[in-house]
């Protein structure tokens, strides 16, 4: 009896082609974006956790918190963008830092913008403080030259490595090795040239330029405290109780006695990773929960074309009835011929949706972006399903409209 309903509602479909392909479209195009936004969500979070793997799981970040702002809050994001600077996070903390046990390495961060000149241009460029033991913590290759050594940190030397971009802008196809650059005015001496970084959290990291942390702090700015200290642990299975540690340590260095007045924050990469997921997760739901509804738009349109099909057919389901045909019957016949559309569209849209994610990853790697072409089985089952679900919930009541006819009353209609 289904496949019988089934090639009813395919000859019926095919004599309204137009109608049939106007309403497998508009399903069509909306589980296409469903599978192309499940599928983009995949790709924005192999971009945004790929930006964490220049640091180890074991890394532990300190920075400045607004007092009584929550860590992740608004309010202390909202308080540091608009001015409101802590000063408290200094050389005595990262001392303390390194001095656990359980604490291989660290460093503090401190980061600026100046304008830099060499030769006749002029460009203005971050500026990125960092520790001469930075590649102890993080991913750091070079292309060319050297890192800056703590010698040289601690005697405030005025050397410089290039992001790649910088270097390019600056010295073209030339070594910069070995050149002087000018940044605020005082000579830097470029010892190294940075292997491509690409871009983190929004920032180009190869339109950078990395000095000591001290020279940044007492050459550049004149402050005595850093923005952020990055360390990393030696026991990954430890660094709960080092983050309580750590915590512990710089409230006392800072006469802090109530936690909830901290003016710093610890995060771990596990934490920060789960945080960014999160995010990421949270959008891709809301884009699907927005195009959902758009579906169930469509699916009303699906409701009035077997409105008209009804209508339009009505003798012949009188006739179907006087011939025998039970209401169960007409009733499974108009629902499948629903079912029927929003399964084709269903399907194409699948098809579309993977197209249009191909592009998408296309474009992605073109701009060289750190993306992943997958198409998630459950975006396809989840479409498939949906517009199942579509096709029944709205063709249920024109098929039991149909089913319902009086066939004498049906057959004087005509």
């Amino acid at each position: 009896m289904i496949k019988a309903n089934f090639k009813l509602a395919l000859t019926s479909l095919k004599a309204q082609k137009t109608r049939t392909v106007l309403t497998t479209l508009g399903i069509a195009i909306g589980i296409a974006v469903v599978i192309t936004i499940m599928a983009a969500g995949r790709g924005l979070d192999k971009l945004v956790m790929g930006q964490l793997d220049v640091f180890s799981p074991n890394t532990i970040n300190i920075e400045t918190k607004v007092p009584s702002a929550k860590k992740t809050s608004n309010d202390n994001a909202l308080g540091q963008s608009t001015g409101i600077t802590i000063t408290s996070l200094n050389d005595k903390d990262i001392e303390t830092v390194k001095k656990h046990p359980n604490i291989v390495s660290a460093y503090g961060v401190v980061i600026g913008q100046a304008v830099v000149k060499y030769g006749g241009l002029t460009k203005t460029t971050l500026l990125w403080g960092e520790g001469a033991n930075m590649p102890d913590v993080e991913v750091f290759n070079l292309s060319s030259g050297r890192l800056y050594t703590a010698d040289e940190e601690n005697s405030l030397y005025q050397v410089a490595v290039l992001g790649s971009v910088v270097s390019d802008k600056l010295f073209g196809a030339d070594d910069a090795v070995g050149k002087s650059i000018y940044i605020k005015g005082k000579p830097f001496k470029v010892v190294g040239v940075a292997a491509k970084r690409g871009a983190m959290f929004g920032m180009d990291m190869d339109n950078v330029i990395y000095i000591p942390t001290k020279t940044m702090q007492k050459r550049i700015l004149g402050i005595d405290y850093v923005r952020q200290i990055v360390a990393k642990a030696k026991d990954k299975a430890q660094i709960k109780n080092t983050v309580l540690d750590l915590e512990e340590s710089i409230r006392e260095n800072h006469d802090i006695t109530d936690p909830n007045k901290d003016d710093f924050a610890v995060n771990t990469m596990e934490e920060a990773a789960g945080i960014l997921s999160n995010v990421v997760n949270g959008l891709t739901f809301l884009l699907v929960a927005l195009v959902c509804v758009s579906l169930l738009v469509g699916g009303v349109g699906i409701m009035n074309i077997m409105y008209v099909s009804v209508s339009e057919r009505t003798f012949e389901i009188g006739l179907r009835k006087a011939i025998g045909a039970k209401n169960h019957d007409i009733m499974m016949q108009f629902l499948m011929e629903s079912v029927t559309l929003t399964l084709v569209g269903g399907i194409v849209g699948v098809i579309l949706g993977s197209i249009l994610a191909l592009l998408v990853y296309w474009i992605a790697t073109y701009y060289e972006l750190s993306w992943i072409y997958s198409i998630p089985i459950s975006s396809i089952l989840l479409s498939l399903g949906f517009s199942a679900f579509i096709g029944i919930l709205f063709g249920l009541y024109p098929a039991k409209k149909a089913a319902a006819l009086d066939p004498i009353v049906a057959l004087r209609k005509e």
